[in-house]
């Protein structure tokens, strides 16, 4: 196991160096002048080289490159252009209630999704199966921006069960939470359905049910666990995208996490802000990643072999 953990952290190791160039070069990606977009068409010529300089645009891009690597490992992803503050302060306040509404959507995601899809997969075909897909497919079919309003309205409105937005109590995290969760939980619900059903047409099902072995047990030890790797995948790509900042999400709700940042940069032209928060989403999908790569040897040992 400690070998293969080894492997998969260095395969990580070129990816994360891959991100960091794609983010460096970014800057020559944005059409025009970046350093003149963010001062606006009165800037002088002077205030746009100064600018230039502090940014590092005037230096070519492998300087901009090794500087940047080497900033990163110091933990300094610079300063914010419009309040001056550095990047990575302005991350520790906003990245922790990312991480609160994520983690609570994915406890949301597990709870119900897995559940969901093994009774849609027990009974293939029932009015239980048909009602669970077609509940997941509307789930899939709703905007996240119109269900957070459909929830606000009904929920913090008329039923005042909620406040409508901000954050600081677990009542805050309800609706944000449950918005988030559900196009996640009608993912993992149809993909935990399709697997299982794949599973239990293999020969060791067979066999276990021709021994006489309870359909529960059959179901859960048997059959669930060599479901899994399908559906940690998806799984993974899920917890990434929330950890990743919910733009959508934190946006109707004002919850004052990453996604909410995000806009906050692009609207005020915060091209090293928003540099950073490239980095660091990036950066979590690739370790969101390696936990799923590590998942699968712990869920299957002939992965650790491969």
């Amino acid at each position: 196991m400690f070998a293969y953990l080894i492997r998969r952290i260095l395969i990580t190791i070129p990816l994360a160096l891959g991100v960091v160039f794609v983010v460096t070069v970014s800057f020559d990606l944005i059409p025009g002048d970046p350093a003149a977009l963010i001062l606006g068409e009165f800037a002088t010529p002077q205030a746009i080289a100064e600018l230039r300089t502090s940014l590092g645009l005037d230096r070519s891009l492998p300087v901009r490159y090794v500087t940047y690597v080497a900033d990163i490992l110091q933990g300094d992803l610079g300063r914010s252009i419009r309040d001056r503050r550095p990047v990575t302060d302005i991350l520790a306040e906003t990245f922790p209630y990312t991480i609160q509404l994520a983690l609570a959507a994915i406890v949301l995601v597990l709870g119900v999704g897995i559940p969901l899809g093994l009774l849609a997969a027990s009974r293939p075909g029932s009015w239980v199966d048909n009602l669970i897909r077609v509940t997941s497919l509307a789930g899939l079919s709703m905007p996240v921006f119109w269900t957070g309003i459909v929830f606000m309205v009904i929920f913090s409105v008329n039923l005042r069960w909620f406040p409508v937005s901000g954050s600081g109590t677990w009542r805050h995290l309800v609706l944000p939470a449950i918005t988030l969760a559900l196009p996640s939980i009608a993912v993992v619900a149809r993909m935990t359905r399709s697997t299982v059903l794949e599973v239990l047409r293999e020969d060791f099902v067979r066999t276990a049910r021709a021994k006489g072995v309870a359909e529960r047990s059959v179901l859960y030890k048997h059959t669930l666990r060599n479901a899994l790797i399908p559906v940690v995948t998806v799984l993974g790509l899920q917890l990434g995208q929330m950890l990743g900042g919910a733009v959508l999400t934190e946006t109707v709700f004002a919850w004052p996490g990453v996604g909410r940042l995000t806009v906050f940069a692009i609207f005020n032209r915060d091209f090293v802000l928003m540099q950073g928060l490239v980095l660091i989403l990036a950066m979590v999908y690739v370790f969101v990643n390696l936990l799923v790569d590590l998942s699968y040897g712990l869920i299957d040992p002939r992965v650790r072999y491969q």
